[in-house]
């Protein structure tokens, strides 16, 4: 669920507790839309995570670990020289909306001490983070510069004065009296449903409104604008003394909503995961979601272009096949001009067709075959020798490009199948260097600054049930090395049959049944085949793969291998540890 203005008042009143005071040490920013800002505290150091994702925005003090870009951006530069050695001072929620500010003494230019503030809005796709000077308002700088073509109301970058967003028309839940109440219903004929308490308080959500409504007829028989108040009152103090948190999963396991406090519609409906911790929760929600989805929107651009070249073989593919048909006919034409050789003197120029018995057919049929009788003879002869062979070198090529055709389809269905079991931007990475040594991205020139190359991605590692080491290749270069060049010849090598997907090593001579199995798992798992069913894996000894000269990165051929079918599943699911 997208965090409202109440969620956001209980983290808010959790982290004065923690961060009020601290020293700000470091600032990172690891992706572009989102910092790190690192804390120190009774000789203690804690990193208080702000996104402004479109998506995922939020802010709360985190334990996970994000690789920095080689250059810093513009916008941590202006942080790191305002407020690096600065101390929050205190933190602030705007008229219980999804605005929160962090109040920060640093010292400026000239040692004088002065405030800053840095607002958080968590807006959705009009998210942002920007430093705001407290003395002028001026904006020193925001993550996301808003342009007026982008926005009539404000706009925000560098220089300018800071506004806020529209202000809400609703009530603030945190200081209203019966009045106030009675006077906004009236005005904007408010009917008592579940969507009573988001039509008139200003950050509540849609799934806390349909939660309080339930809570409200089981504690009141009636409706009344006393018992409202009395009922809101008593939930916001009751947040604060919450020290459970839940995390709403489906059948599957999969994470589907979370909340501050329990809610009553999905109590029942779905199991839950309790936590002690605000920040752990919001860690453990959106630690996955949120890496998927910037791995993904990283990721477009190769999906789009490895998808297009999909499409070009596919059609490709149809138009060979069709070419293929016409072929057919070819000996048609080579038995009318063996015909015509027969009975060459029988034929005169000027005439439109010659009918003669076929003796190359079993019934011994009549035959008309039409003439040009502008041509001698020999020429119609010619013409349709001509038309055969025509179709015959069409038909040798069309079986050459469709069997590099399909290779083709092959290595770029795995890739892609690569490309959707990222976990990594470098893994995201090693892809785009495969495609341009592949020929399918064009290698930009370097211009020397920032020429520094990123890590590289290493095989996935992991230990089966009986303690012997498996490997598995997350893109095609690492295939060929895991195959090719790191395994010793009498290891097991495993590959979905006829399936995209990764090669898996495992590191045995002798390699013992529920091994073979786990193994078999980890390749049906990481292939285009990871949801379906009864999956089938070839394996064999290494030392019966060969790899073609010329063949694209991941592609070997084989011999002597078994099948068996299995179950795709992750690690987590089989009895194995990952290293």
């Amino acid at each position: 669920m997208a965090i409202d203005g109440i969620y956001l008042y209980s983290l808010v009143q959790d982290l004065k507790k923690s961060i009020l005071n601290s020293k700000i040490d470091k600032i990172n920013q690891p992706e572009k839309d989102e910092i790190i800002i690192t804390l120190r505290k009774e000789r203690k150091n804690l990193k208080l995570l702000i996104s402004a994702s479109p998506k995922y925005p939020r802010f709360n003090l985190t334990t996970v670990v994000k690789s920095n870009p080689l250059q810093a951006p513009m916008f941590t530069m202006v942080l790191r020289k305002y407020l690096i050695g600065g101390k929050i001072i205190d933190i602030v929620q705007q008229e219980g909306d999804r605005i929160v500010k962090f109040l920060i003494e640093a010292s400026d230019e000239l040692g004088f001490n002065s405030v800053y503030t840095l607002i958080v809005e968590i807006m959705g796709r009009h998210s942002n983070i920007t430093l705001v000077r407290e003395r002028d308002n001026k904006i020193m700088e925001c993550i996301k510069h808003i342009a007026p073509s982008m926005n009539s109301y404000r706009v925000l970058y560098p220089g300018i004065t800071y506004k806020y967003p529209p202000e809400s028309t609703k009530i603030n839940p945190f200081s209203f009296n019966d009045t106030t109440l009675q006077e906004f219903m009236d005005k904007n004929s408010v009917t008592f449903n579940k969507n009573f308490f988001v039509s008139c308080f200003t950050g509540i959500s849609t799934s806390l409104s349909e939660h309080l409504f339930i809570e409200y007829n089981k504690n009141y028989t009636d409706f009344s604008i006393n018992n409202i108040c009395t009922f809101i009152n008593n939930f916001i103090n009751t947040l604060l003394d919450n020290e459970i948190f839940k995390i709403y999963k489906d059948k599957d396991g999969d994470y589907i909503d979370f909340y501050v406090t329990p809610l009553s519609q999905l109590e029942e409906k779905y199991s839950f995961e309790i936590l002690n911790d605000i920040h752990e929760l919001m860690d453990k929600y959106y630690l996955e979601k949120d890496k998927q989805e910037r791995i993904k929107g990283r990721s477009v651009n190769l999906q789009k272009l490895v998808t297009t070249n999909i499409e070009r073989c596919i059609k490709k593919e149809n138009k060979l096949n069709d070419l293929l048909k016409k072929c057919e006919d070819k000996d048609d034409f080579k038995i009318k001009g063996d015909l015509l050789t027969s009975y060459i003197y029988s034929i005169k120029k000027g005439d439109k067709s010659f009918t003669t018995i076929n003796f190359f057919s079993e019934d011994g049929e009549e035959i008309t075959i039409p003439l040009d009788e502008n041509k001698t003879p020999s020429e119609n002869v010619q013409s349709y020798y001509k038309k055969y062979n025509k179709l015959k070198k069409s038909e040798e090529s069309a079986i050459e490009q469709l069997e590099k055709n399909d290779q083709e389809l092959q290595y770029l269905y795995s890739v892609l199948t690569n490309i959707e079991n990222c976990e990594s931007y470098t893994e995201i990475d090693d892809i785009k260097e495969e495609l341009i040594s592949t020929g399918y991205v064009r290698k930009r020139k370097s211009n020397g600054k920032n020429s520094k190359k990123s890590k590289e991605s290493k095989p996935l590692h992991y230990i089966s049930s009986d303690g012997i080491d498996i490997f598995v290749g997350k893109n095609n270069i690492q295939n060929d090395y895991l195959s090719l060049k790191f395994a010793n010849k009498n290891f097991m090598w495993l590959h979905t049959k006829n399936i995209p997907g990764s090669h898996v090593i495992i590191c045995s001579n002798d390699v013992p049944d529920n091994t073979l199995v786990e193994g078999a798992t980890l390749a049906a798992y990481y292939s285009k085949a990871k949801d379906s069913s009864k999956v089938p894996v070839d394996y064999t000894l290494v030392k019966n793969l060969k790899k073609p000269n010329g063949a694209n990165p991941g592609m070997v051929i084989y011999h002597t291998n078994y099948t068996m079918y299995v179950e795709p599943s992750e690690f987590n699911n089989l009895n194995i540890e990952k290293k």
